[in-house]
């Protein structure tokens, strides 16, 4: 029988909290035993929530594709052209801040081939819609649009990465370099709509 009060999403729940806690690398450490331990219950007991690591893993990230989506869309709601590219990628940056355990769940791709993957996937297809939407204020051809959303997933990506992983120590503003980029990425979206 289940603990009381101990359900999925509750297991969820904490292990949404020990991957933050565990930083950039949270995600990547996530362990039934910690969640065990947090949860104050044995390994095998999680078992009647969750079916293995990979199955909580798959939730963690289930849910922290859904709140940055969620982020991104109340980020850029209104917004158009530039201002909303610029905030989307702000929305990634802030959420990768404020959240770096789960932000490396959402580089997650899902599997189409797998069922198990089936809710991640549309999860991961609402975030692409988001971002859809703010790119195509520029009038990009449909052709044009993936490759679009790739280069500010990319670019925004790696600095963020760069950043958390403490792998820009100069002495130089952080934010200014970090504008510089999205103005780079606006620039090359312009450059695919024209």
């Amino acid at each position: 029988m289940p603990r009381a009060g101990l359900t999925r999403a509750a297991v969820t729940a904490v292990a949404l909290e020990l991957v933050d806690e565990g930083g950039t690398a949270g995600f990547e450490r996530l362990t039934l035993a910690a969640v065990a331990g947090r949860a104050g219950v044995a390994v095998p007991s999680l078992y009647k929530h969750v079916a293995s690591l990979g199955d909580l893993r798959r939730l963690v990230a289930t849910e922290s594709v859904a709140e940055l989506t969620r982020v991104l869309a109340g980020a850029t709601i209104g917004r158009a052209g530039p201002e909303a590219v610029r905030a989307a990628a702000d929305a990634i940056r802030g959420f990768a801040h404020r959240h770096p355990g789960r932000y490396a769940a959402t580089q997650v791709a899902a599997d189409a081939a797998d069922p198990a993957d089936a809710e991640l996937a549309a999860r991961a297809g609402e975030s692409l819609t988001v971002l859809a939407g703010v790119l195509r204020g520029f009038g990009l051809p449909d052709d044009e649009l993936v490759d679009a959303i790739r280069m500010l997933r990319s670019a925004v990506h790696g600095f963020v990465t760069l950043e958390l992983g403490g792998g820009f120590r100069l002495s130089d503003d952080l934010d200014r370099s970090y504008s510089v980029l999205v103005d780079g990425v606006i620039a090359g979206v312009e450059r695919l709509a024209a």
